[in-house]
């Protein structure tokens, strides 16, 4: 019998995740790096090793400050830029080629900034879970330290993490773009468990996981989507009132339980029809729907294309 899986373990099974770094940036002040927006299904990520850069709001906000430790995820996959915060025109830019990843560096002779550059991929059908659920962008700070206080474990794992990533960007070892993109891939699971455990965990997905009452309301949805689950059921599993949970729900995923059901359902379908020859009436029921119109309907709203033709350009592609 297999172990039961907490909610991040279930979702990163149904949406598999893969990173890679791409970049790597040593400049000196003053400095200026643009990033184009994402490629459909692409999740950005900045580390900041040392120094500090500014993350400029492409909504005209204020800017936003970032230091050495700090991880930003940009799930809305946004154009934007990180900056040195001076003001001043950047330094001219010159890359090179390393064995695993792209050293970019200036001449720049302010303050430096170490900086790594990378994103997560994901496939079409499960962009959708993530984006929504996850804020357009994520910082996760790099943890306090005193005297008197222990890092939190999980940051304490992160830390060690990008502490490797660091390391092995800076060799030219056999295997070390593997080892890079392997690491990039725990980091993404590592960041949601941090971000969640935080007490300013966005809205979203890591705002509701980071409420204990309310967990197993979460599992249950990521478990058995299939089932018929009711609100006052589901409030019951927390000890809480149905008016209660609701407002929960909406305060901290910004979506009602049945919308996280039903897009939670519509992942396992997805995954169903593109490895599986099953008939769509049979992936209909295996996820819950007594009426293949209903589900179709569903999937139709979620996916923006019908199950047969999700299923015939899932097999195209593949």
């Amino acid at each position: 019998m297999s172990p039961p899986l907490d909610w991040l373990s279930r979702l990163l099974e149904l949406v598999p995740v893969r990173g890679y770094l791409d970049l790597r940036c040593f400049y000196g002040a003053p400095w200026r790096l643009t990033a184009d927006a994402a490629e459909p299904g692409e999740i950005v990520y900045h580390i900041v090793v040392s120094g500090s850069a500014v993350l400029e709001d492409p909504g005209g906000g204020a800017p936003q400050h970032l230091v050495a430790g700090d991880i930003l995820l940009l799930p809305n996959g946004a154009a934007h830029t990180l900056h040195d915060g001076s003001g001043e025109p950047p330094s001219p830019v010159r890359e090179r080629q390393s064995l695993n990843l792209v050293i970019s560096e200036n001449s720049g002779m302010g303050e430096r900034a170490d900086v790594l550059c990378g994103r997560f991929v994901l496939a079409p059908q499960h962009e959708g879970l993530l984006r929504d659920y996850l804020p357009p962008r994520l910082v996760v700070r790099a943890p306090a330290r005193s005297a008197s206080t222990d890092q939190p474990a999980a940051a304490a794992q992160l830390e060690g993490l990008v502490t490797l990533m660091r390391t092995e960007s800076a060799l030219e070892s056999l295997g070390g773009r593997a080892m890079l993109n392997a690491f990039s891939t725990a980091m993404f699971a590592l960041t949601l468990r941090v971000a969640s455990e935080s007490d300013e965990a966005p809205r979203g997905l890591l705002a509701l996981a980071g409420h204990p009452r309310l967990a197993p309301a979460l599992a249950a949805l990521f478990h058995e989507p299939a089932r018929a689950w009711t609100l006052p059921e589901l409030a019951r599993l927390c000890h809480m009132s149905r008016a209660t949970l609701a407002r929960h729900f909406q305060e901290r995923l910004g979506r009602s339980a049945s919308d996280l059901l039903t897009d939670i359902r519509m992942t396992v379908a997805a995954n169903e029809l593109r490895s599986s020859s099953a008939s769509t009436a049979a992936v209909a029921e295996s996820v819950g729907y007594q009426s293949e119109a209903a589900f179709q309907r569903a999937f139709k709203q979620r996916m923006g294309v019908t199950p047969a033709q999700w299923r015939r350009a899932a097999h195209s592609s593949d």
